[in-house]
C-alpha cells in the first residue's frame, strides 16, 4: 500500500483492528434516537474506545469537536427508507469533498446480488481510483443482498468481500454469518481486513457474542452502527465491543469490564 493509505488507516485502526461506529442513519432513516444530540454520541463512543465515527458529510462540523481525537470515515452514497428502492444507493459526495472535511477515510454501499449492483460496483471502482490519486482509504460496505440471495450465506458474504478486493478497497464491512466457523470462509475469500455489520440490535450479551465470533474467525473488528449510538449507554457498549476488538477479552469479562449486566 500506499504511505498516505497506510498512515490513514492507522487513524481509523488500531494495529490492524478496528470499531468504527457508523452515524450516516440521519439520511435513511431520519433524526433517530441517538442521532438527535449526535454531538453526546460521538463523545460517548469516542470516550468508549471508538477508532472512528463515519457520517455523512453535512454532519462533519458537529464530528469534530466531540470525537476525542478519534479518526473520522466520510460515507459517500445513500438511499431513504420512505423511498422507492432502499437498495438503490446514489452517490452523495466525492472524495475531494470528503477531504475538505476533514476525512481520514471514505466509504461506500454496495448491495451485492441486487439490481443495483452494477452500478453500485461501478460506483466502487471510480471512487477507488480517485480516492488512491489522494491516498486516502476506502471502505467498502459490500452486503449480499437481492431478491435471490440469503443475506447469512457464507459463499455470498465470501463473493460480496472478494468483489470489494477485487475494486480495490482497502478495508471491507459485511455482514455476519452467524458463527464463527461459517465466517472463516468469509475471511479467507480475501486478504483485505474484514469487518461486521452490527445488524439488528440485541441484548448486551448477544452484541458482544457476535463480536467474539468475528474475531476469533479471523475477522479485524466491526463498523457496528445501531447497536451501539441507539444503546442506552453508547459509552459502555463501545467499551465492551473495544474490549473483544483490541483486547481480546472473552464475552463474560468484557461485560464485565464495561460495566454492563452480566446478565443482558
Amino acid at each position: 500500500m500506499e504511505t498516505g493509505i497506510d498512515a490513514r488507516l492507522e487513524r481509523i485502526g488500531t494495529d490492524g483492528r478496528y470499531l468504527v461506529v457508523p452515524m450516516d442513519h440521519g439520511i435513511t432513516l431520519g433524526a433517530v434516537t441517538g442521532l438527535k444530540d449526535i454531538e453526546s454520541t460521538i463523545d460517548g463512543v469516542t470516550r468508549g474506545g471508538a477508532d472512528a465515527v463515519l457520517t455523512q458529510k453535512g454532519i462533519a462540523p458537529r464530528v469534530h469537536p466531540n470525537k476525542n481525537g478519534a479518526g473520522y470515515v466520510v460515507h459517500v452514497n445513500a438511499s431513504t427508507a420512505i423511498g422507492p428502492d432502499e437498495n438503490d444507493k446514489r452517490m452523495t459526495a466525492t472524495v475531494e469533498e470528503a477531504i475538505r472535511v476533514g476525512a481520514d477515510a471514505v466509504s461506500l454501499h454496495i448491495n451485492v446480488g441486487s439490481r443495483h449492483e452494477p452500478d453500485q460496483l461501478e460506483d466502487l471502482a471510480a471512487l477507488t481510483a480517485d480516492a488512491g490519486r489522494f491516498g486516502i482509504p476506502v471502505l467498502a460496505m459490500a452486503y449480499a443482498r437481492g431478491p435471490e440471495v440469503d443475506s447469512t450465506d457464507p459463499e455470498a458474504l465470501g463473493h460480496a468481500v472478494r468483489l470489494a478486493e477485487e475494486a480495490g478497497a482497502d478495508v471491507v464491512k459485511t455482514g455476519y454469518s452467524g458463527d464463527a466457523e461459517s465466517f472463516e470462509h468469509v475471511v479467507e475469500s480475501t486478504r483485505l481486513p474484514v469487518v461486521i455489520a452490527g445488524g439488528s440490535k440485541g441484548t448486551d450479551r448477544e452484541t458482544l457474542e457476535m463480536v467474539r465470533g468475528v474475531m476469533d474467525a479471523g475477522g479485524a473488528g466491526v463498523s457496528m452502527g445501531r447497536s451501539i449510538f441507539q444503546h442506552e449507554d453508547p459509552e459502555a457498549i463501545t467499551r465492551g465491543v473495544s474490549g473483544i476488538v483490541h483486547d481480546d477479552l472473552a464475552v463474560e469479562e468484557a461485560l464485565r469490564e464495561a460495566g454492563l449486566a452480566l446478565e443482558a
